[in-house]
This record gives structure tokens, sequence and C-alpha cells, in this order.
């Protein structure tokens, strides 16, 4: 897990609508990179649906919001169209910029062990250096916990 302080790993991937993107931590006060184990799955809906009810918030704070997957570009754009999110999903296929943030790795499920995203989030400082770090979060309330602890770092 990186710690608050830390360089944040560069990121450019696909997003979901298939352009390459680049996130770029200086273009707002805070950027929120969540990652997510599979797009339209109970527990992921519902975190992505609590950073789309928070949008107000977060946009009005200057806070840009990032969620990346393993997912394929063709499973994300209806992902982001069903449940109408604002902001932009990418796609990491290889887990590359996952395993960069230590959300990356081998996972178990029904008895079977596979290569997977944990459910872990990053707050960017504008400065490109990680601001708070989320590990294995619950995906109810998360974005609500975000804009609490970002207060409190402004505070």
């Amino acid at each position: 897990m990186l710690n608050p302080g830390d360089p944040a790993p560069d990121i450019t991937l696909s997003d979901h609508h298939g352009a390459t993107v680049t996130v770029d931590p200086s273009a707002a006060r805070y950027t929120v990179v969540y990652f997510y184990p599979r797009a339209d799955t109970p527990g992921c809906t519902a975190e992505a649906c609590s950073f789309r009810d928070e949008w107000d918030a977060f946009e009005g704070a200057d806070i840009a919001v990032v969620g990346i997957s393993d997912d394929p570009v063709e499973d994300l754009e209806p992902f982001a169209e069903a449940y109408d999110l604002p902001f932009t999903l990418l796609s990491d296929p290889d887990g590359e910029v996952a395993t960069a943030y230590d959300s990356y790795g081998e996972k178990q499920m029904f008895g079977n062990t596979f290569d997977g995203v944990f459910r872990n989030t990053y707050v960017l400082g504008s400065d490109g250096t990680i601001a708070l770090a989320y590990e294995g979060v619950s995906p109810e309330d998360h974005a609500v916990e975000i804009l609490d602890d970002i207060a409190a770092l402004d505070d």
C-alpha cells in the first residue's frame, strides 16, 4: 500500500470511450483514484453510485474522480451509461497501473485463485503525491468518507 507523502505513480489508460487519458493531479485540488474489481457487480455498482450521488460535492470542492478496473473498455461504457456516472472510468486490462498502486494481485473467490484488482482508493494531491490511502474499502458510503477526510485535511 502506498502511503501519504509517496509520489503517485503515473496513470495513462484508455477511458470508457476508448480514448487514451493521462490523469493529471495538478488539474484539480485533489484527485480520487479508486480501484474496483469488476464493473456492474453489486459492490462495484454501489461504490460507483456513491461517487455519482455525491458528485455535486466533489465537483464543488474541485475534486476529480477516476475509477480503474481491469475490465476491457467495451465493458466500461455500458456500465457508465447504465448508472449515469459523471466521472471517468479507466481500463487497466493487464493490471499495470493497479500494480503500481499496490492494488492488483492474487485473489481467492469460490475456491478459485486468480489475479485481480483490490478495492483500494487513493486521494492524490495537486502536487502529485498521495494525500490519503484506503485499503480494502467498503463500497457503501465510501464517497462520503473521502469527502469528510479531505475536509479534515483542509482544516
